[in-house]
């Protein structure tokens, strides 16, 4: 198995530095590299404070010039943001610099507020549309000259300029939740990232058959990589189990406030629902959120990576920005790589 990692420059209240959550972030990603993780990943997010990532090819370029050997992935570029001719330029380009080490991620985008603003009248469930015309056109203008008529986008004759290094083209991932996006990964080579939230690990088993249906209604496609994200603390002791917890039912709350379009954002800092009102919802319960995400001592990581291993997920997205504190998001990175990765080593 391999690994990867996801980070987000985040504040969660004003009172945080934003230099040091600059500083913070790059020495993470830093020993990433230096630890053998193999792709880290920059979202794309605007006008929120908890994801810092209004251009995922600034952040990955930034990160590119301060590693060595990881891979530089985004996820995602959020199709109905951009126009085709921009995505293919500015991904070559980060290809270019980074000597060949982009990992290309396309995706739908997550919340309504987000569109209200980017591409106003545009209803996030919509938005695959864009995801599947954009893609094509920015595969064919890495190629050479391309013209455009589509239902989203139409341009004449251009072209990539640069081209990425990676021929024919970087790997591309599409973040995949209905068996629709599947079937679309299949059918034209893309990786899949997947994220079962705070869900547990049957809804993963779903994805996977997804995956599987997938692979039987277009028979002769290769199989692609299949990659899990989970929020990822590893700490000490057990005694410090409830440390990640409050900080995972900290941002769920603000979470709730943008899926449900609820309104409540102060100068780029959502509001949080108040706890109370949520205490006996299922997926704020601490033994649902332990038992779910990668939490835990380094043995009981183990234990659950273990799981993931067996039931066929190849790569596994350690999601480190869930509003921990950044002593403890640092000494989780550290045991982590110390005494979880060793494990799934293939020597």
């Amino acid at each position: 198995m391999k690994f990867q990692l996801s980070i987000n420059m985040e504040r969660i209240t004003p009172d945080v530095d934003m230099r040091e959550v600059e500083k913070h972030t790059l020495e993470m990603v830093q020993m990433a590299d230096e630890g053998g993780f193999h792709i880290v990943w920059a979202a794309e997010h605007h006008a929120l404070e908890m994801t810092i990532a209004p251009n995922p090819f600034q952040i990955l370029t930034w990160w590119a010039s301060h590693t060595n050997r990881i891979r530089l992935g985004t996820a995602v570029v959020v199709a109905p943001y951009w126009h085709p001719i921009n995505v293919a330029g500015e991904a070559a380009l980060l290809d270019l610099y980074s000597n060949g080490r982009l990992e290309f991620g396309i995706g739908s985008g997550a919340y309504q507020r987000e569109f209200d603003r980017m591409h106003a009248g545009l209803k996030q469930t919509d938005a695959w549309r864009y995801m599947q015309e954009m893609l094509p056109a920015v595969k064919a203008l890495w190629q050479g000259d391309y013209a455009h008529d589509g239902d989203y986008w139409q341009f004449p004759e251009a072209t990539s300029v640069p081209k990425p290094l990676q021929q024919p083209h970087p790997p591309i991932w599409v973040a995949a939740r209905a068996p629709i996006t599947y079937d679309y990964a299949v059918k034209h080579g893309c990786n899949i990232m997947s994220w079962p939230l705070t869900r547990p690990i049957s809804e993963l088993e779903t994805y996977l058959e997804r995956l599987q249906t997938a692979l039987d209604d277009n028979p002769g496609k290769e199989r692609p990589i299949f990659s899990a994200m989970r929020h990822t603390c590893v700490y000490d002791d057990k005694k410090d189990r409830m440390v990640p917890i409050e900080a995972a039912q900290r941002q769920l709350a603000q979470f709730e406030n943008l899926f449900k379009n609820a309104g409540g954002v102060n100068n780029g800092f959502p509001a949080m629902i108040d706890l109370e009102t949520v205490a006996n919802r299922d997926e704020y319960h601490p033994d649902m959120l332990h038992e779910n995400l990668m939490f835990g001592t380094p043995a009981e990581v183990i234990e659950k990576l273990r799981l993931y291993d067996n039931l066929g997920v190849d790569q596994f997205t350690y999601y480190a920005s869930l509003g921990l504190g950044m002593k403890e998001q640092k000494r989780s990175l550290e045991l982590f790589i110390d005494e979880v990765m060793p494990e799934f080593s293939e020597d």
